[in-house]
Parts: C-alpha cells; sequence; structure tokens
C-alpha cells in the first residue's frame, strides 16, 4: 500500500486562556495562567474550588450551520475548534468531496451537563420533563457527529473516548486515514466540558490542587481541571502542496499502549512502550527528539511515573531534552488535552520555541528533567513527540517533525 505523508495544514483552539491559534500561542508564550475560582456550580463543601473553565466562549459567533442550543456544550467547543482549524488551513471544503473529509475526534466525559441536567430532574421528582433531546445530546459520539453534521462531512467519523490520551488516539486515528488514501482531510482532535461530574470526581480522589497546577515541582499537590477543544487539519503532503496551504509540521508516527496494570495508577512499562513505537514507527532514534509535551498533571504519581518512563527511553539524552507542560497553564482539559498539547507541540517545531512549565519552584529528585520552568525558550525543534496517559492504562505518544521537503 501507497503510504502518503501527512502533515499539519490548520490549527484551531478553544481554551481557557485563549481562542484560536494566535492568541492561544502567544498567551502559552508569555507564561498566563487560566486559574480562577469554579463559576459554574457551588464547590460548598469541597476541600478544593479551582479550575479553569472558558468564561467567555460565545457559540454563535463561530457561524455554526447548525443550531447551537441542539449541541452539548462539548460539541460547541469541537465544532468551533473545527471551524477555526479549517479557516485556519485555509481549506475549501464546499469545493471539495465531502465523502472524502473525514473527523476523528476524542474525549473523556462526552456531554456531562446533559447527565446532570437528568440527575437534577430526577432529585426534584420531575423526571417527566425529560425530552427527547437528552437522547440526541446525551452520547458521547454526538461530539464528533455534530462536527461532521455541522460542516456536511459525508467521509469517516470516529469518536474515541479513551479519556485524557483520547485526543492523541484521534490523530492517531486521522493519520491512518490520510496516509493510506482513504481520505483527503481530516480533523482530528478532542473536547470536553466543564462539569461537577468530573470536578467533584477528581475532588473526590485527591487529585485537585488547591490553587495552582506544579507539574514536576516537588510540592506538587495536583492538577487543575479544565475544558476545551484541539482540533487539527491533517491531509497528505502532496495535495497540501498543490494548494498552497500553510504546513506547520509533519505526522511522523505514532505509539499505542495499556499498562493492563491498575485503573488510575500508572505503570511506566506502559508509557515506555507507547514511545518507543512512536519511535520506532517514525524511523527516529531517542537522540532525534528535541522537544516533549509531557502529559504532567501536576499530581505526585503522575509526574514521577512519566519522568521514570522519559528516563527509559531516552536514557543519557533524557536530561538535556527539554519537556514541558502546558497544564501548568490551562489545567487538564480531560479528552481535548492531548490535541491541544498536540497544537503546541506542532507550533514549537515551526516557531523553534518551546513553551514552559509554570508555578515551578522547588526541584524534585525523581522529576529530574529539564522542564523549561517558568519562561519559554528558543530552541531548534526538528522533532517533538507529544505524551498523553489515561485512567486504564492507555497511553498515547505522537512525533511531530518540521516539514522539509
Amino acid at each position: 500500500m501507497n503510504r502518503q505523508r501527512v502533515v499539519i495544514t490548520g490549527i484551531g483552539v478553544v481554551t481557557p486562556l485563549g481562542t484560536g491559534r494566535e492568541d492561544f500561542w502567544a498567551k502559552i508564550l508569555l507564561g498566563h495562567c487560566a486559574f480562577q475560582p469554579v463559576s459554574s456550580f457551588d464547590t460548598e463543601g469541597l476541600p478544593v474550588s479551582q479550575g479553569a473553565e472558558i468564561r467567555d466562549f460565545d457559540p454563535t459567533s463561530f457561524g455554526f450551520s447548525l443550531d447551537a442550543d441542539s449541541m452539548g456544550r462539548a460539541s460547541q467547543l469541537a465544532v468551533a475548534a473545527s471551524r477555526l482549524a479549517i479557516k485556519d488551513a485555509r481549506l475549501a471544503i464546499e469545493d471539495l468531496d465531502p465523502s472524502r473529509l473525514g473527523v476523528a475526534m476524542g474525549t473523556t466525559s462526552g456531554e456531562p451537563l446533559e447527565i446532570e441536567r437528568y440527575d437534577d430532574l430526577e432529585v426534584a421528582g420531575e423526571l417527566d420533563r425529560l425530552d427527547g433531546r437528552f437522547i440526541s445530546l446525551y452520547p458521547c459520539h454526538m461530539i464528533a457527529v455534530h462536527v461532521a453534521a455541522d460542516l456536511a462531512l459525508t467521509g469517516p467519523v470516529d469518536m474515541i473516548p479513551t479519556a485524557c490520551a483520547a485526543g492523541n488516539y484521534a490523530i492517531a486515528r486521522a493519520f491512518d486515514l490520510v496516509r493510506s488514501g482513504r481520505t483527503d482531510a481530516v480533523l482530528a482532535g478532542g473536547a470536553d466540558c466543564f462539569s461537577r461530574i468530573t470536578y467533584r470526581g477528581f475532588a473526590r480522589l485527591g487529585a485537585i490542587a488547591p490553587e495552582v497546577c506544579q507539574p514536576f515541582d516537588r510540592d506538587r499537590k495536583g492538577m487543575i481541571p479544565g475544558e476545551g477543544a484541539g482540533v487539527l487539519v491533517l491531509e497528505p503532503l502532496e495535495r497540501a502542496l498543490e494548494r498552497g496551504a500553510p504546513i506547520y509540521a509533519e505526522v511522523l508516527g505514532y505509539g499505542l499502549s495499556c499498562d493492563a496494570h491498575h485503573m488510575t495508577g500508572a505503570h511506566p512499562d506502559g508509557p515506555a512502550r507507547a514511545m518507543r513505537r512512536a519511535l520506532a514507527s517514525s524511523s527516529r532514534a531517542p537522540e532525534d527528539v528535541d522537544y516533549i509535551s509531557a502529559h504532567g498533571t501536576g499530581t505526585p504519581t503522575n509526574d514521577r511515573i512519566e519522568s521514570e518512563a522519559v528516563k527509559r527511553v531516552f536514557g543519557e539524552s533524557a536530561r538535556r531534552i527539554p519537556i514541558s507542560s502546558i497544564k501548568s497553564m490551562i489545567g487538564h482539559t480531560m479528552g481535548a488535552a492531548s490535541a491541544i498539547e498536540a497544537a503546541a507541540c506542532t507550533l514549537a517545531v515551526a516557531c523553534n520555541l518551546v513553551p514552559p512549565t509554570m508555578n515551578f519552584k522547588t526541584p524534585d529528585p525523581e522529576c529530574d528533567l529539564d522542564c523549561v520552568p517558568n519562561s519559554a525558550r528558543e530552541h531548534p525543534v526538528e522533532v517533538a513527540m507529544n505524551n498523553a496517559y489515561a485512567f486504564g492504562g492507555n497511553n498515547a505518544s505522537v512525533l511531530f517533525g518540521k516539514y522539509k521537503p
């Protein structure tokens, strides 16, 4: 089978820190943080109250063809990011065969606000008020379906609910669809919305930090839940060159694995396998990697396990490679996280700039890597690795490279 080269020509992001490629990237490089007291529900009775919500999102400003009220919030975020990505790629989809255009999306929670609505009605004894809208909004696959329907795309539509690694899984799926010639372009990414279900769940696990997220810091206390969507346009290199599209980076390959170890506790063997498989599929050696976008949640266990896995794979190179976590600024956006981080990876490749890990104060001897503390850095980035790990032991690493003819 002919294997086509696959490039990224469009980037669309909706995040607590900024919407659109330029706004997002500028604030990331400046080290802005999006953490504020939660406003969308009452956190009384919880030991924590900080979140990373999108405060100014207006779905009517993105030119949806569907009625925004016919979608849940996660779908709205996904459609908005998709439209931004298409515009950024200068892709005239109305001139293309819609059956050759696909969608691959990831999520953790789907549309949890619909479950909350159901619960509120049940507690109030008013379930008879529940209408058919619940069935059309709640299933997580509706996020990808809404993207396809809004843009009138009739190619492959995939929804991948592998939790916090789902964005990378979706990019991997899109890569295969484009590389094999089965599609002319795929919108790939992830979306999740802020919800009390997710927030209270992580609070009860003791996984939320009281003030800020501090990945790799000795005194890190947890993550900060967030929300958002990230979407990339993947298309064959030849087609991108023909239409004079912007090329941010090339997708080189990916690696997937499962720890098969514990529902919430990671094991370094699983992430290490995913990274090694990503390198092997890309025909790259560990010393070829110039930047690693960490999963970097800021929880004590995750950062220690990830650091150990990186050292297992990269050996002597591990401590010279910049590795940073943008969750220190935008929080943990769940199924959108690795998609938004893939956007940051792509821009690092394009701009030779490495995002910082903010809120870093005290080195941890168990996380003795170059975490790019508190300031972005000019750094040549020919190859970048994006890591994502999830509950259930799902691991996904994707490699991006600078485009070279």
